[in-house]
């Protein structure tokens, strides 16, 4: 039995949902579910997955995918808004797209752009697009990037949520070995209360947090 959530490190847990790859657990206080640590991947491993993903800037249909995030975030932000997109990937798309509208937005990956410099910043909005899955220190994380807004920022997350319709055991999204936690509104509902945010979700993939 994991010990404690790695969202809001509460005790309060019950087994999810359990087959030959992975055991889940869901925190009875905020609603995560995750994987222990015992069944994440390397991060050598981990790389090598990303590694192989061939979105670029250029792909049409991967533009129309992270405009479901791009969108809500640019009717928000005003001219010299400056952002920052965390998780960036190999492939950088969606800085460029914002940098297309006349936006300067800061990189940051572990993998492929890891400068530790942008935690000394405060952004105007901070996006994390397909990244939230990946954290296994979710609590650490997201808190630490709020943190990094201004005043009145934004942070910005897609992430497929769970719903009272998903079939967990069916569901697409956990077999990737890389998605270890997963989010529900209750789930985001509890980071916005937390830190005191005003919240709004697009859909069932994006969520915006208002500082």
């Amino acid at each position: 039995m994991e010990s404690h959530c790695p969202l809001c490190q509460s005790t309060d847990l019950e087994r999810y949902f359990k087959n030959k790859d992975s055991d889940y657990f869901i925190c009875t206080q905020c609603e995560l579910v995750f994987a222990p640590v015992e069944y994440h991947l390397s991060n050598i491993q981990e790389k090598h997955r990303y590694d192989l993903h061939q979105n670029n800037p250029k792909d049409l249909h991967y533009r129309q995918f992270l405009s479901k995030a791009f969108n809500p975030v640019l009717k928000h932000i005003s001219p010299n808004a400056i952002g920052l997109d965390f998780g960036s990937g190999p492939n950088p798309t969606l800085s460029v797209m914002f940098s297309e509208r006349g936006y300067h937005v800061d990189l940051f990956d572990k993998f492929y752009a890891n400068d530790t410099s942008i935690f000394n910043n405060y952004y105007d909005f901070i996006t994390l697009t397909e990244v939230a899955e990946h954290f296994d220190k979710p609590g650490f994380e997201l808190d630490r990037l709020f943190s990094m807004l201004n005043d009145d920022g934004i942070l910005s997350i897609m992430t497929s949520m769970l719903n009272s319709d998903t079939n967990f055991e069916y569901w697409h999204y956990k077999n990737d070995p890389t998605h270890i936690c997963f989010f529900s509104q209750t789930t985001m509902n509890y980071l916005a209360s937390k830190w005191g945010a005003k919240i709004r979700f697009y859909g069932g993939d994006v969520v915006l947090f208002f500082k």
